[in-house]
């Protein structure tokens, strides 16, 4: 338990104008890790409602600010931005940079999709490619990063590019709402890319709200998706998410919509579609699942648990103990709240809220 991020500590860097950033320390990594946190994204990760151009709107502001303090120590100058399509698009890199006055030379894209063989992923394939090359510059991503499968082919498609080329790149910044296996394949692909640029710098890696893991089952309601939902379980989440998560009775059940953002965004029926779905399965199957354990499993250990434990489980041990002891006693005093609650009873409230709110987009 806890593997990728045991040991670590989130370690508060700046809190600026709304926005708070943590770096994770306390073991040797190749790369630097880092959690930004603010209201448009708290707001994003927690509310499905918010659909189509707004998605891109609520990570302006923070996107903007890290650019700013990467800048100030100097780790990025001029950017070459790669975009993943298509769900790279609704991240607002090319904007940030340009708020912050940092030069973007180009935009390379890539589409990577999977590869079917007899109903089954046999691979993925790059199906369109539009490749610019910024030799000695910062490499720009805006990803989501669940096996990160394609993220890792896409990086050893532009480096295999520069490399037949004879350019090196300085470093990569990688923004994402992602699970801990982003740490897991920067730090493999730094060791990688040294063989052949021994000065690369490696990876900056920017996590919106917190670092959270993926679903390996279909979980305790039997109705997850194994590599694609996100939940908190073994990872790191920044204090103010933690905090209105929790302000709210529904917000720890709801379905992880943050996966497939192009959906969320330019196909926002496709969007509305998945997480009703997954309410209407929550509300047929309530009756089934244990409460106490879907709970649980939501916050990623067993309750009740000392502040101790809760503490390092969370990664708070450098965080503000005031703050500290007050997100412990406000998850004592949800999970008092959720006494006598029926799963049933909350999964008919959000459908009635969602349909009510996209009913404009449903088909």
């Amino acid at each position: 338990m806890f593997e990728l991020l045991e040991g670590t500590k989130l370690s508060p860097v700046f809190s600026d104008s709304g926005v708070d950033c943590y770096r994770v320390t306390g073991r040797e990594y190749l790369n630097r890790y880092y959690v930004v946190s603010e209201e448009g994204t708290r707001n994003l990760l927690n509310k499905p409602e918010i659909v189509g151009f707004d998605v891109y709107n609520c990570m302006l502001k923070p996107t903007a600010r890290m650019m700013r303090h990467f800048k100030s120590e100097g780790l990025v100058s001029s950017a070459n931005i790669l975009s993943i399509l298509r769900g790279a698009l609704n991240y607002p890199l090319e904007e940030s940079c340009y708020r912050e006055k940092i030069r973007v030379h180009d935009i390379s894209f890539l589409s990577s999709e999977r590869v079917f063989h007899d109903a089954e992923i046999a691979g993925l394939e790059i199906k369109y490619s539009k490749l610019a090359m910024v030799p000695d510059s910062t490499l720009l991503i805006g990803d989501i990063v669940a096996t990160g499968d394609t993220l890792v082919h896409c990086l050893r498609y532009v480096t295999e590019h520069y490399r037949k080329h004879g350019a090196k790149l300085k470093n990569i910044i990688l923004f994402t709402i992602g699970g801990t296996k982003g740490i897991e394949i920067m730090e493999r692909l730094t060791k990688e890319f040294r063989e052949f640029w021994p000065e690369f710098e490696g990876f900056i890696g920017v996590y919106y709200e917190g670092i959270f893991s993926c679903y390996q089952d279909k979980g305790v309601a039997g109705i997850q998706l194994p590599n694609v939902d996100f939940y908190w379980a073994d990872g790191a989440l920044a204090p103010a998410y933690r905090k209105q998560s929790l302000s709210s009775r529904d917000v720890l059940f709801e379905k992880c919509i943050i996966y497939d953002g192009g959906a969320r965004r330019y196909e926002i029926a496709d969007h509305v579609k998945e997480v009703l779905e997954y309410w209407e399965d929550v509300e047929r199957l309530a009756d089934q699942i244990d409460f106490k354990a879907f709970t649980d499993e939501r916050l990623g250990y067993p309750t009740p648990v000392s502040k101790e434990d809760w503490c390092h489980y969370n990664h708070y041990e450098e965080i503000d103990p005031a703050l500290v002891d007050e997100l412990y006693e406000q998850e004592k005093m949800y999970l008092k709240s959720l006494e006598g609650v029926q799963l049933r009873a909350i999964a008919e409230e959000r459908i009635e809220q969602i349909t009510n709110a996209l009913r404009k987009y449903m088909i």
